[in-house]
């Protein structure tokens, strides 16, 4: 128990804990396996609780009031006497006392009692407490995952599509993302640079992985089946903010034929696709949250790294898989999943999923745009149609199944001569039937 709080108190603060703004975050204990833990909310003024041992806990926001820096990945550290947390973006440092900093800058603390091995925080926000489930993996995710290290002084692109790809919390992950990209887009980032990602993107310890064929996701007929499919696709979303660091930081040194290493414009086009796939899983998210859930609260699977993994020494391949042929499939299933959530009267996910399809268009429409660019200026140039079925059929397991989105695929510039010698031929001819009596 907090020494410092009058223990004639205790029982008055017991009474009034559930009518006033203490609110109950959990077991002490649950907050000592790491110095910096991050509690979301439902107004989305995340908190971070900090613990210093042997006993004492501090609650403050979980963004830097300078940039937005996140305040939970930031070290801790005796500066003057006085303990402090350090932001990692530009080594602001705060007291863990009052909140403020040698900068002049103030941060928004909050009041930490310990009573009778629990916390209680002084907050008005509706805070979502870290679940306890245990993790059960796949087969694959049980494998040491590297991890590159990154110098905290770095600034390069490449350095910051590392360190996204290392960290586990998803909403960090968002926040990071938009963050590098306004800075990218400012040129405050300037140079491109070089660095070695991560065998896979970390993930939460409390996530629940499964293999794929495990995750059970509905025809979103009922409440919990909508939740499952959000869920399914906010975790999609997830992955997908890693591909798209994961090809700038993986592919950043390659040359091609005569004119070089990628442009410039490459690495902004798919900055730009991981701040739209994070800005999905944040709208996925919201929607979770009012159907009554969070992500994490149900099994995920990590089967779309799998095609990362299978395309990490080409970049021509892995723009083929997953922004040709994976990226493409999503454009398939939209009007399918979208139907079914109208049928529910759910207009909220309808609006939500057709903001994410037009993004995803665009998305199918740069992995386009870049195997075209690198197969034109390859030594020797090659053909693009017949590259692209000659790596789907060599990393992709299996054809291509209809029914296909014509239209969306059209808009993003992929016609059927791509897409569709590559289903299986009976499937094919029903096809070109259709085709020969429109």
């Amino acid at each position: 128990m907090d020494e410092d709080f009058p223990q004639d108190l205790v029982k008055a603060l017991k009474e009034v804990v559930d009518s006033n703004r203490w609110q109950n975050i959990g077991a002490a204990e649950k907050f000592k396996t790491k110095k910096c833990t991050r509690l979301l909310s439902e107004d989305g003024e995340d908190m971070v609780i900090v613990f210093v041992a042997p006993d004492k806990f501090y609650a403050m926001d979980a963004s830097c009031p300078h940039a937005g820096g996140p305040m939970n990945l930031g070290d801790i550290e005796d500066i003057g006497g006085h303990m402090s947390i350090i932001c990692p973006w530009h080594g602001y440092s705060f007291r863990l006392d009052d909140g403020s900093s040698p900068t002049g800058l103030q941060q928004q603390m909050y009041t930490v009692k310990v009573l009778e091995g629990n916390i209680y925080v002084n907050t008005s926000s509706e805070l979502l407490v870290p679940s306890s489930n245990t993790t059960e993996n796949c087969e694959d995710s049980k494998e040491d995952i590297s991890s590159a290290v990154v110098p905290s002084n770095a600034d390069t692109l490449c350095d910051w599509a590392v360190r996204i790809l290392m960290t586990a919390d998803p909403h960090e992950k968002v926040q990071l993302t938009h963050k590098v990209k306004e800075r990218w887009d400012s040129g405050d980032i300037k140079e491109i640079g070089s660095a070695t990602p991560p065998s896979q993107p970390h993930r939460q310890d409390d996530l629940q992985v499964l293999a794929p064929g495990k995750i059970k996701r509905g025809k979103a007929g009922t409440k919990a089946s909508r939740i499952a499919v959000l869920h399914s696709l906010a975790n999609i979303e997830q992955w997908a903010i890693d591909l798209s660091w994961d090809v700038i930081a993986r592919f950043s040194d390659i040359s091609i034929g005569q004119s070089g290493k990628l442009p410039r414009e490459f690495f902004t086009d798919f900055v730009k696709v991981a701040s739209d796939e994070a800005k999905h899983f944040n709208l996925l998210q919201g929607r979770l949250k009012e159907l009554g859930s969070h992500f994490g609260a149900l099994p995920v699977h990590n089967g779309l790294w799998h095609s990362a993994g299978e395309t990490k020494d080409s970049l021509l391949a892995r723009l083929a898989i997953v922004h040709m042929v994976h990226e493409a499939r999503g454009l398939d299933v939209h009007p399918i999943t979208q139907a079914r959530f109208a049928r529910q009267n759910d207009t909220e996910s309808v609006s939500l999923l057709e903001v994410i399809y037009k993004d995803e268009i665009t998305h199918v429409a740069a992995g386009m745009k870049w195997f075209t660019y690198i197969c034109k200026h390859s030594d020797p140039e090659m053909d693009c149609i017949p590259k692209f079925h000659e790596l789907v059929r060599q990393k992709f397991r299996g054809h291509l199944k209809p029914p296909f989105n014509e239209e969306g695929r059209q808009t993003a510039g992929m016609t059927k001569e791509w897409y569709v010698p590559l289903m299986k031929p009976s499937e094919e001819d029903t096809i070109a039937r259709k085709g020969t009596n429109s």
